[in-house]
């Protein structure tokens, strides 16, 4: 017990363990949301343990939901906000690298905190009694240190996935990995094909939005994303021997990562955006190397990978589409119609062009310092035009096109790919000269969009 150190818990999770103790039970905050509290974090959540039985929880509080009571847990809403308070536990033999054959309640605080995965996540908290780290988590996060509670062999075959949130844990936090533990990873990471790939996708989100998204790198040196990812191993060993370039495909990503901000769409379009680069690469005569068309072959990867891990439409949709375009190029000359741009943000989307810029300067960022000047100014006269275009209300699109399907059947056109065709001649005009954009002027002149 370490009584010094002292967390402040939530009026709620302090209620639920007074009352827990006062019905002779042992009762404790514990796991990530001790280790949070330590480092000045704001817990996500807080979980309690206990040595009540699940049905003598139940029949302690009014509200519970039985989230996983053939596991010890029951959530206890408090306030409209739910707390998982788990009985103590000993995890039996794992057949499949995630579930125990069976699940042995136990009296014994330790015994419960002995199953869990890392010594940081391993620490139980009681406001009475202070901090009790039988693993030493603290001299763990002094020492900046991701290690496994007691064997890692032991640990990781209980559950593959652990070897990811390993990973995850040290990108989030900008810890090591003690050598033990990597042992274990490099021994062990192909039992992470058993793993469902909804679970891999949460870890590997949360790692990608992490401070530090270039610890994938490590996920690489590990074999784990020789498993869940073998696309991004191919690209590590992609030189590109281009001006343009310094790094090999997947150095050149994980800068990128680092230079986007901890948006889940952004971090993963910039994970893709050169996906197909190897697909794509060819050497002309003089040793240079060349990627020509790998926007479209990174997209169509793209698409392969996210729906490989169920990620959902809408994140598809918007990753693949800021890969297929991450790589747009217009001339920029004192001279070029203002028109050509409005083109290329309708083409793009106007919704998506913002984020394009992001893509687009992350990439440039991760690249060579050739011409990196002058890329950069482009790209700020490009978002310039942009503002300039949104504070004049520019129409950029369809829907904000003076005239609807709706206007053009009052006209009496008929209903299908004709009147889609019109819109979109409709939209051109408009795109070349913004001052056409009004319902009377597209409607008068409907022959010539006939």
């Amino acid at each position: 017990m370490e009584k010094e150190l002292q967390i402040i818990l939530p009026e709620q999770v302090t209620f639920i363990i007074n009352t827990l103790n006062e019905a002779g039970f042992e009762a404790y905050a514990v796991g990530g949301c001790v280790r949070d509290s330590i480092m000045g974090r704001v817990p996500d959540d807080w979980d309690i343990t206990t040595s009540a039985d699940p049905w003598q929880v139940k029949k302690l509080f009014r509200r519970t939901v039985d989230t996983g009571i053939q596991h010890g847990t029951v959530t206890v809403m408090q306030q409209k906000t739910g707390y998982e308070v788990t009985t103590y536990r000993i995890d039996g033999e794992y057949e499949d690298n995630r579930h125990p054959k069976e699940v042995i309640f136990t009296k014994s605080l330790e015994e419960d905190l002995k199953r869990r995965d890392f010594t940081v996540n391993a620490m139980a908290y009681h406001p009475k009694e202070g901090l009790v780290d039988l693993f030493d988590g603290i001299g763990d996060m002094e020492r900046k240190c991701i290690r496994c509670v007691g064997c890692a062999r032991e640990r990781f075959s209980e559950d593959a996935l652990r070897m990811m949130r390993g990973v995850r844990f040290s990108a989030q936090f900008g810890y090591t990995i003690e050598e033990e533990t990597k042992r274990a990873v490099r021994e062990l990471a192909g039992n992470l094909k058993s793993v469902s790939a909804e679970r891999i996708q949460v870890e590997l989100v949360k790692l990608l939005v992490s401070p530090h998204p270039d610890y994938l790198r490590e996920a690489y040196e590990l074999g784990i994303t020789k498993v869940i990812l073998p696309e991004f191993d191919i690209c590590m060993t992609t030189a590109q021997n281009n001006p343009h370039h310094c790094y090999s495909v997947g150095e050149h990503t994980l800068q990128g990562l680092k230079e986007v901000r901890a948006d889940k769409v952004l971090r993963l379009a910039m994970l893709l955006h050169d996906i197909g680069k190897p697909l794509t690469k060819t050497t002309d005569e003089t040793g240079k190397d060349h990627f020509k068309k790998h926007p479209r072959e990174s997209a169509r990867l793209a698409q392969e990978i996210l729906r490989r891990l169920k990620f959902d439409n809408d994140t598809r949709r918007k990753v693949c589409h800021l890969v297929e375009y991450h790589d747009w190029s217009i001339d920029l000359e004192a001279d070029v119609k203002v028109s050509v741009v409005r083109r290329l943000i309708s083409r793009i989307g106007e919704d998506a062009f913002p984020d394009m810029f992001e893509i687009n300067r992350a990439d440039m960022l991760s690249q060579s310092d050739h011409l990196r000047q002058e890329k950069l100014a482009k790209q700020e006269r490009l978002e310039a035009l942009y503002r300039e275009m949104r504070e004049k209300r520019e129409c950029l699109s369809l829907k904000e096109l003076a005239v609807s399907g709706k206007d053009l059947l009052a006209e009496g056109i008929k209903p299908g790919k004709e009147l889609g065709e019109i819109l979109q001649r409709m939209l051109a005009d408009v795109l070349e000269d913004p001052a056409h954009n009004k319902k009377e002027y597209l409607l008068e002149n409907l022959n010539q969009y006939l």
